[in-house]
């Protein structure tokens, strides 16, 4: 059952709700406090992600890769992340989805 994600989705909140540190709290529940601090970070992931820990942040998206000056007239949007990299949109991506680039691309360094 601790395996579970209601059973872990429970105790975070009520952990966040009741205003304790995460320590006290596992302690007075029979917690690791590993368990917690992993359960607390993996649903706060799923929430940005917006896809409810489905998996749906995993999956790969197709890439085109042209030449910029090509770009320049069409693009709407342009994203230059920490390492230089350059991404030319149509429009501006959803917060979830900028979040979401923005923590796979610091999870690759």
């Amino acid at each position: 059952m601790e395996g579970d994600t209601e059973f872990w989705t429970s105790h975070v909140e009520a952990c966040r709700r009741e205003g304790t540190a995460a320590s006290v709290y596992a302690r007075q529940h029979g917690l690791t406090l590993a368990s917690l601090y992993y359960w607390r970070r993996k649903l706060k992931l799923a929430a940005a992600v917006g896809d409810g820990g489905n998996g749906a942040a995993n999956k790969f998206v197709a890439l085109r890769v042209v030449d910029a000056t090509a770009v320049a007239a069409t693009s709407q949007c342009t994203l230059v992340l920490r390492s230089g990299l350059r991404l030319e949109l149509a429009a501006l991506p959803s917060t979830a989805w900028l979040l979401a680039l923005e923590q796979a691309h610091a999870g690759a360094r």
